[in-house]
């Protein structure tokens, strides 16, 4: 890891308040692709991991029957429970917790993350997506900074000082070692995609 899950959540408490005004239209696209793979049922709970300031947990909280968002900056959960409370939202919870510690009890059906899991690395990533396949989740999708080709730096989404994206084969690889089918992969940019995981 490039730097610790302290710096991390001081890096987005600081960011929190204007977070959601600058999404590129990649963000965007892999935001709406994790919702549109995600499709839970209304009888199950969906957690969030790396939830931010919520977009993802409240686009999903009308389809759920519950949507659990977990974050590392207090900053971040601060501006989702006020946009949830603001859209009048009362099936999402918001709390601490990490791709380690979600801090979740009991099972969960399908689990989400976008632009998040880059900022661990390989072996957190493996152990991230084994502790998702262990909350008993039948569905993982995965939106995030991936590389379909070479890394380069020069290209947006990747900042080698702080980001530790991976490969989509080692990505790949960790999905089905933990349990789950790949059954799409989605290339938003070169460096940006999403991945999308089913119980075997």
């Amino acid at each position: 890891m490039k730097r610790s899950v302290e710096e991390h959540a001081a890096r987005f408490d600081e960011k929190a308040a204007e977070y959601d005004d600058g999404g590129s239209p990649e963000y965007e696209a892999c935001r709406d692709l994790v919702v549109e793979y995600a499709a839970p049922g209304s009888d199950e709970t969906v957690l969030d991991l790396g939830c931010g300031t919520g977009a993802i947990a409240l686009a999903l909280a009308g389809e759920a029957k519950s949507v659990i968002g977990r974050d590392v900056s207090e900053g971040m959960l601060e501006q989702a429970r006020r946009k949830a409370e603001e859209a009048g939202v009362e099936n999402v919870e918001f709390g601490e917790g990490s791709f380690g510690s979600p801090n979740v009890e009991g099972n969960v059906a399908v689990v989400t993350s976008n632009f998040a899991m880059h900022h661990v690395d390989d072996e957190a990533k493996r152990e991230a997506i084994a502790t998702v396949a262990g909350l008993g989740a039948r569905r993982f999708v995965l939106g995030d900074v991936m590389f379909f080709g070479h890394p380069d730096p020069d290209e947006p989404y990747y900042s080698p000082e702080v980001d530790d994206p991976a490969t989509v084969g080692v990505l790949a690889e960790a999905f089905t070692d933990a349990g789950f089918a790949l059954t799409a992969v989605e290339r938003v940019h070169e460096q940006v995609g999403v991945l999308v995981g089913e119980r075997v």
